[in-house]
């Protein structure tokens, strides 16, 4: 041991516990023995502590105000132990924030466990998860050598984000570039795999698992509605699965998980498209015909996701749901603060959409915001970004009043995003459009080996603005730019979260259904 960690152990009876102490000494341990609470608060008033051991019954003061007196001092893990097994007394040393808690007698491994655990855990935890992690990198990459499924996809999706975020966890992640390596080899199998299978998967929706952005209403959403509990349906715009992870744990003290899946969006994975398919419940070519008024394509002005209510609303009527329903959009604070106090009157309807609109403006302002950028310069301080915004969201406080009935709650997205790095070059007239994983427009100029095109977008379900209108769409981690100013352009937009094209981050998405405890 390098360092030698310090212990201090408060007992009215310290002498009657040499041999634990001397059986410490000889494991490299530093132990200062105390016989009192006073004498622990005087010693930790002098210097630093690794660890503290407190009776919890000692003359003088107690253990428990022994504790509250040395977290006033400094911030250091103390064990209590105990001779009573009341409740009350272990559910104040919880609330008092211990870090474990014992019963007497212990015997020394009791004790070199509790160290250990406090100590070392880290460590312990580092160590044990970069080697976890090399025994099933193998697997993994045998899985991407196979003809995988949709299925299948699924399920390398999900090793790979328990991985990434298990690494992410640990102080000494050694394991890091190989599990990005990873993540980009998968993308490049995911790319040949929509390649491939895109245009049937549009044809023949259902096969194999499969649910895409248009049938997600009516696979996941309106079952619930035969069930006796209002359900809530809340679409976080441009969450990716990762960060769903990241917020689940918050939500578990108040609801229960019964369903943990993915689906996939369709291309090209923006709000415009998917989220229109998502309540319409129909591809977004289908969208063009049937409500020529309320669809707008790329080149027109104004708003692409204004009718959203009118497409749920008539795909509930098609599907035979004559039910009270209410839509809650919201774009900023104020309107996240009203919602909030609205919850209250939601109840009486049997569906109650909210659309929250956070995640996706979080990743444009980390493109448009230096500040913003710095403070997720990776996809972990990303994730962490996107945690912090949900912990002291007003949605978060919403879910909270919404679980305390009985209610089943839907969280889901419309399309997730990827971090970009290598540009390719496009060339397009005025009317192309501007986005940077996806390009619509008459007479594209591009590199076939470097995009997924659909050259007949009716056949993949797309609108066609134009006899010659095609869609590229990049793979991977690629974004176009256009030779016009390159170099600008590219350090403009490299490292910045976009989406549109096809990665694992942004059509692999996550769908759970919650109910309350």
């Amino acid at each position: 041991m390098p360092t030698k960690i310090s212990i201090l152990w408060a007992d009215d009876e310290i002498d009657l516990l040499k041999p634990h102490i001397l059986f410490l000494t000889n494991k490299g341990y530093d132990v200062t023995p105390v016989a009192s609470g006073v004498d622990a608060v005087e010693e930790i008033k002098k210097r630093a502590f690794d660890l503290v051991f407190l009776d919890e019954n000692m003359p003088g003061i107690s253990g428990m105000e022994a504790l509250t007196q040395i977290k006033a001092l400094r911030d250091v893990p103390c064990v209590m132990i105990t001779k009573s097994e009341e409740e009350y007394i272990m559910e104040d040393a919880i609330g008092s924030k211990i870090a474990d808690y014992l019963i007497k007698p212990v015997n020394p491994n009791q004790i070199l466990h509790s160290i250990k655990k406090l100590t070392e855990n880290a460590r312990l935890t580092s160590e044990k998860t970069n080697q976890s992690y090399q025994q099933d990198f193998r697997n993994i990459g045998m899985m991407l050598n196979d003809n995988l499924n949709f299925e299948e996809w699924l399920a390398v999706y999900r090793k790979i984000i328990y991985w990434e975020l298990e690494l992410d966890s640990v102080e000494d992640n050694q394991m890091g570039e190989i599990i990005a390596m990873q993540k980009q080899e998968a993308n490049r199998s995911w790319a040949k795999y929509i390649n491939s299978n895109y245009m049937k998967m549009m044809k023949n929706p259902g096969e194999g698992g499969l649910i895409m952005s248009h049938q997600l209403m009516k696979n996941k959403v309106f079952p619930l509605l035969e069930q006796p509990d209002p359900v809530f349906f809340i679409l976080i715009d441009n969450l990716r699965y990762d960060q769903w992870k990241m917020i689940q744990p918050y939500l578990a003290n108040h609801c229960r998980v019964e369903q943990d899946d993915l689906y996939m969006s369709i291309l090209p994975t923006t709000t415009h498209y998917c989220r229109n398919a998502l309540f319409a419940g129909l591809p977004p070519g289908e969208i063009e015909r049937k409500f020529t008024t309320l669809w707008s394509n790329d080149e027109e002005e104004g708003g692409k996701n204004l009718h959203e209510e009118e497409f749920l609303a008539e795909n509930l009527k098609r599907n035979g749901h004559d039910i009270k329903m209410s839509y809650t959009k919201v774009v900023n604070l104020d309107q996240g603060k009203a919602m909030v106090d609205n919850v209250s009157n939601m109840f009486q309807n049997k569906l109650n959409v909210i659309v929250y609109n956070f995640v996706d403006m979080l990743s444009h302002a980390r493109t448009e915001m230096g500040m913003i950028k710095e403070l997720s310069e990776d996809e972990a301080a990303y994730r962490s970004l996107t945690r912090s915004w949900f912990e002291h969201s007003p949605l978060f406080e919403a879910i909270k009043k919404i679980a305390q009935k009985k209610v089943k709650i839907i969280i889901t997205t419309d399309h997730g995003s990827i971090r970009v790095k290598n540009p390719v070059k496009i060339i397009g007239d005025r009317n192309t459009t501007s986005n940077l994983r996806y390009k619509q427009g008459k007479n594209l100029n591009y590199d076939k080996r470097e995009v997924f095109e659909i050259r007949n977008p009716k056949e993949a379900s797309l609108p066609c603005p134009h006899v010659s209108s095609t869609f590229a769409f990049c793979y991977e981690d690629n974004f176009f730019a256009y030779p016009n100013n390159y170099n600008y352009f590219v350090n403009m937009y490299r490292d910045t979260f976009q989406h549109g094209g096809i990665s694992l981050e942004e059509m692999l998405i996550p769908i759970a259904v919650l109910s309350s405890k």
